[in-house]
């Protein structure tokens, strides 16, 4: 899995920058550099960068982050409504949920399958970075059915 050849792909595309808290600079470079695959850019003793397959992603320090899980029933399933994430190819997706598994990654949605042999059938989990941000990785059988209704 590599951060910078998505960039590659994905430069005829907008990127998204999203800013969010945390509470141990240490901690998030180990999950989203080290676990995840994704390059440091720029830091400062309060926040750092980082090249969230292709797009820009930063991490700041916060005293204190009020721990307001809020979810939603989704499937059966209690999905928490603050969340962001990433849509990647399948064999991404699978490679992905293996390299989380292997490091004992607690799922807060286990990856499974949603409208299968439907439009938009897709793949999905959910993970919590150690600050307790979730994130959501799909992945779609076919890309073009995003959006599928």
């Amino acid at each position: 899995m590599s951060p910078t050849s998505t960039l590659t792909q994905q430069s005829h595309r907008p990127r998204f920058h999203l800013a969010f808290p945390v509470d141990d600079l240490d901690a998030a470079r180990s999950f989203y550099g080290a676990l995840l695959g994704c390059p440091e850019g720029r830091s400062d003793n309060r926040w750092v960068d980082f090249d969230f397959f292709g797009h820009q992603i930063v991490a700041h320090l916060c005293d204190s982050n009020e721990d307001n899980v809020v979810t939603n029933s989704v499937d059966g399933k209690n999905v928490p409504v603050r969340h962001f994430g990433l849509i990647v190819p399948w064999p991404q997706w699978e490679r992905l949920a293996a390299r989380l598994r292997g490091a004992d990654i607690t799922f807060i949605v286990e990856p499974y399958m949603r409208f299968n042999g439907e439009a938009g059938e897709q793949g999905t989990f959910f993970v919590a970075d150690p600050a307790g941000n979730v994130l959501e990785f799909k992945t779609f059988r076919d890309e073009s059915q995003l959006f599928a209704s």
